[in-house]
């Protein structure tokens, strides 16, 4: 059986506070967008294979670390009949990019495994499990768009909808850690609660003034040239454009009837949706 899940983008994102347990209270709009990896689970009658294999635009990662493989393992220690698998995660969203790529695959695993085993498990209880995975994660259960809170794991579906505009990803190959960029906040900076839901009630041309991702300026004091991104689709049309999440990927969005000719260096992932 094969799934092909999706990857998200943010819109706007506000750091609300630090909590007590280290992490980071933080307001966010996930938006889906339909930029693609492909995973295909089978049976396998040896225990002894190799669970996962993987191709594309993907890095060495061992058993323990792949999200895929704990997706698995997670639902193994609650389902004792699931039989041993074939995974094969064929890569094409950028990793580490703010497109949440590797939540989205664990999610589709979870996915892929309650309806392949027939395990009847309930939304609710598979939000659960991907929680215990990332906090993206339970957004890809949903997979519509939502206002998350919390760490980003409290969701509430809105009524968004840009079918009628034309979205355009960047990501120039930056790897951006998430960790760093939490450290790099400057609390000083942090913004007020609330302000984001009422920000994205406004029409989409005003959103360029007033909808903001509190990573940029750190993130892009570091890396110039993910702000260069943003300032070229700027220039060329967009109506709005942002990076998503920690980066390194920006993201923006464009009438529909609008020719976009911009020239990125052949080594960035660029893909219109």
């Amino acid at each position: 059986m094969v799934t092909f899940p999706n990857c998200k983008i943010n819109i706007g994102l506000n750091i609300i506070g630090k909590r007590a347990d280290g992490y980071h209270n933080l307001e966010t709009i996930f938006y889906p967008l339909q930029i693609k990896d492909a995973i295909e689970i089978i049976e396998s009658d040896n225990e002894s294979d190799n669970i996962f294999t993987a191709t594309g635009n993907i890095v060495n990662v061992k058993d323990d670390d792949n999200l895929c493989v704990k997706s698995y393992r997670l639902l193994k220690k609650d389902f004792s009949q699931l039989p041993s698998i074939k995974m094969h995660l064929h890569k094409n969203i950028p990793m580490g990019a703010g497109l949440g790529g590797g939540s989205a695959d664990a999610s589709a695993v979870l996915l892929l495994l309650n309806k392949k085993f027939s395990l009847h498990i309930s939304q609710e209880k598979l939000i659960d499990y991907a929680l215990q995975l990332g906090s993206d994660c339970p957004f890809f259960i949903i997979n519509k768009p939502c206002f998350a809170r919390g760490r980003g794991e409290i969701l509430e579906e809105i009524n968004l909808d840009l079918s009628s505009y034309k979205i355009m990803i960047v990501n120039p190959g930056i790897h951006v850690n998430t960790r760093d960029a939490f450290l790099n906040l400057n609390q000083s900076n942090f913004s007020p609660i609330g302000e984001l839901q009422e920000q994205i009630k406004q029409n989409i041309t005003a959103w360029r003034n007033v909808i903001t991702n509190d990573f940029e300026k750190s993130i892009f004091e570091k890396y110039p040239e993910i702000e260069k991104i943003k300032n070229m689709l700027y220039q060329n049309g967009a109506i709005y454009s942002a990076m998503s999440g920690s980066g390194s990927s920006v993201f923006g969005i464009f009438p529909q009837k609008k020719h976009i000719n911009i020239k990125f260096p052949s080594h960035y992932f660029c893909q219109m949706v």
